[in-house]
């Protein structure tokens, strides 16, 4: 088996990736629709809710960050199933006796989930921008290309985590474990600056900080700025990091 990348092979695991994708219409529907529908029920639990004079709506300034959460969660869990099915069912430990290496197939997974994750920001932006109103003042492509790497990284820690995984149900459970931390520390709930000092320190440390961090800066300037940019050089280097633990762990076949 080889090690090095190969580009062909690369696209031939993406196309097959998506082939099948294209056949799951549960999984589609979960790509495409759940974040627009739960965007949308946010929408009606805020949507009468009374703000401050100065201060944007609650829905405007939830709902932006959101945009890029839902991607990285959906992504997470779709990713971790699929490739842990890929073991079970020995179709890993069949590709693996071909040429295609290890930073092929995930490399390939990669590019699927995140041709994927650009239309799915573009069918969710799309949504709540003109059917909830959602309001944002600086250029949408910027909000759609940070929640396409925002999913990115929850494909590669999706790919990662399930590496340890020995059915779907200990995947499902990496959730709590990987996920949930980094919602509640990076400053949604509350301001980051608000929090004891050691929990700022981790949340520094957590990619989706950096993530919700550039969606604020797209909410508040009309241009981007190098604080966005910064952000999402960090996330998509903790994607990159994760995708390089995920093709050092992977194994073939898991009994």
């Amino acid at each position: 088996m080889t090690t090095t990348l190969s580009p062909s092979l690369t696209t031939a695991t993406a196309g097959r990736v998506l082939r099948q994708l294209s056949h799951d219409h549960r999984t589609v529907a979960m790509l495409l629709v759940l974040p627009s529908a739960l965007l949308g029920l946010l929408y009606l639990v805020w949507s009468d809710v009374p703000t401050r004079p100065g201060q944007p709506d609650t829905f405007d300034r939830v709902g932006l960050i959101m945009l890029g959460v839902f991607p990285f969660v959906v992504m997470f869990l779709v990713t971790s199933i699929a490739m842990l099915r890929e073991r079970t069912s020995g179709t890993l430990e069949r590709l693996l006796t071909t040429p295609l290496s290890r930073p092929d197939l995930l490399l390939g997974y990669g590019a699927a989930f995140g041709l994927a994750a650009a239309l799915q920001a573009v069918v969710t932006v799309t949504v709540a921008t003109t059917v909830y109103g959602l309001d944002v003042a600086g250029p949408l492509a910027l909000v759609v290309l940070i929640a396409v790497v925002d999913a990115v990284l929850g494909v590669a820690l999706g790919l990662l985590a399930s590496a340890f995984a020995r059915s779907e149900f200990q995947a499902v459970q990496f959730m709590p474990v990987i996920v949930l931390p980094q919602f509640f520390l990076c400053g949604l709930l509350v301001p980051r600056e608000q929090l004891p000092g050691w929990l700022q320190v981790v949340s520094d440390a957590l990619p989706l900080t950096y993530a919700v961090e550039a969606l604020q800066e797209v909410g508040r300037s009309t241009e981007a700025t190098g604080t966005m940019w910064t952000d999402v050089g960090v996330v998509a280097g903790a994607a990159l990091l994760a995708l390089g633990l995920a093709a050092a762990t992977l194994r073939r076949r898991t009994s």
